[in-house]
């Protein structure tokens, strides 16, 4: 029986891409890496847990924010490389207080916003989050 793990092809600091979709609308919400460790605890609990590059852990989505994400299905592209979570995300994915991290487009030659934040990152943290 093959599993996801046989499969995975992480890269040199043991991290895969995982792009996050709302399961229903489809919208992409966020993009972080997850490792090992963070897949396997996202598998055994069902709540998206990614690997932090900047504080070096383990971080489940919405522990300190309360926007959390439960794994609907998760699939892995043609070359093992890079992961795609379908999710019920509750709450906002970014933590700017967007629904999705994808909120500038461009157009026109321009940058635009196209999304608004939802709630104040003060709100989410407590603290000023950097954008």
């Amino acid at each position: 029986m093959t599993t996801i793990y046989d499969k995975l092809r992480f890269n040199s600091r043991g991290l895969i891409p995982a792009v996050a979709q709302q399961f229903d609308t489809k919208e992409v919400l966020m993009m972080a890496w997850m490792s090992r460790d963070s897949i396997e605890q996202t598998l055994a609990t069902g709540h998206v847990t990614y690997y932090s590059r900047s504080r070096h852990s383990l971080w489940r989505k919405g522990e300190s924010s309360g926007q959390t994400q439960r794994l609907v299905d998760m699939r892995l592209d043609c070359d093992g490389d890079a992961l795609l979570l379908l999710v019920d995300q509750v709450g906002v994915a970014c933590h700017t207080g967007r629904h999705s991290c994808f909120y500038r487009a461009q157009r026109h030659n321009e940058l635009e916003e196209i999304l608004q934040v939802e709630v104040t990152p003060e709100k989410l943290y407590g603290k000023k989050k950097s954008v």
